[in-house]
């Protein structure tokens, strides 16, 4: 026995051609914000990188313009 499709879809069909196309939607949405979200984490690095370096560059530029700090060396106790 063959079946002839009609022309006019059913009901089930026709949900679930719905719940794909909203799923599709949903899913480009959430590409869409986690690309974004990388984006802005990027961003936060090379901002939280500059800060760093120039941290490190104005310690390195104290350090070589303070004078180096003499080591008192302790003095022994006789022994026993």
């Amino acid at each position: 026995m063959s079946t002839k499709k009609s022309a006019e879809p059913s009901p089930e069909s026709i949900a679930r051609s719905d719940r794909k196309r909203l799923a599709a939607e949903e899913g480009a949405r959430a590409l869409a914000d986690v690309e974004r979200q990388a984006i802005e984490v990027r961003k936060n690095m090379a901002r939280l990188r500059e800060v760093r370096e120039a941290k490190e560059a104005a310690d390195d530029a104290l350090r070589t313009a303070l004078p180096a700090p003499t080591l008192k060396r302790r003095s022994r106790k006789p022994a026993r």
